[in-house]
């Protein structure tokens, strides 16, 4: 008996979109924990972005889930009334709380017509750029923060057999485990909500 090979449709999507973050606590091995409020300043530079690569299976009776590589360029900045409490002078992930995710999606054909709806999880690692000045030490580098849960729902609406366009919510929730200046450590949870808008070519 000879083997069938496994078909897939093979898709590269990049978006874009609004990115904000609810409070969370900080926690500091050497000073007293704090509340930090985060801003996502989406459209500031580097702008918040992502990518994705999914391959939709077609022979395994599941013509419709699909498996996706998710990598996203999301930030938070501490606002003011943070950097007031803490006293420090800078505390952002703003070359990223970057994240890349491993997903299962599932897609809702409608018979007749071009919009199509799906939905996704998955999980990953979330890898921050650190970047924190407190009394006249700085931290700035990448480091590998923890992991990082992804869910996602949206609608495509294809305007050919090979493009379309998809609006979607994502959400991440991060744990971050970050090493900071003068052998100390900082410790909080992330969760990034983004409304994004995309390109998606199939073949």
């Amino acid at each position: 008996m000879a083997a069938l090979p496994a078909k897939a449709e093979m898709a590269v999507s990049i978006y874009g979109g609004f990115q904000s973050a609810p409070h969370s606590e900080v926690e500091v091995s050497d000073e007293p924990d704090f509340t930090a409020g985060w801003e996502g300043k989406s459209f500031s530079m580097p702008p918040y972005y992502g990518a994705r690569a999914t391959w939709w299976l077609e022979d395994f009776g599941r013509p419709n889930l699909g498996l996706s590589i998710d990598y996203t360029h999301a930030k938070v900045y501490a606002d003011d009334e943070t950097l007031a409490e803490s006293g420090w002078d800078h505390f952002e992930f703003t070359d990223g709380i970057n994240l890349l995710t491993v997903n299962a999606l599932y897609r809702f054909p409608i018979e007749g017509s071009r919009f199509v709806p799906y939905v996704g999880a998955g999980a990953g690692v979330n890898i921050p750029h650190v970047e924190v000045t407190r009394n006249g030490n700085e931290t700035s580098e990448y480091q590998i923060g923890g992991p990082t849960i992804q869910t996602q729902a949206g609608v495509a609406y294809r305007f050919t057999d090979a493009w379309s366009a998809f609006v979607e919510y994502k959400g991440n929730y991060s744990w971050v485990d970050a090493e900071i200046d003068s052998g100390a450590t900082l410790k909080t949870r992330i969760l990034t909500n983004a409304v994004n808008a995309g390109l998606t070519y199939s073949w």
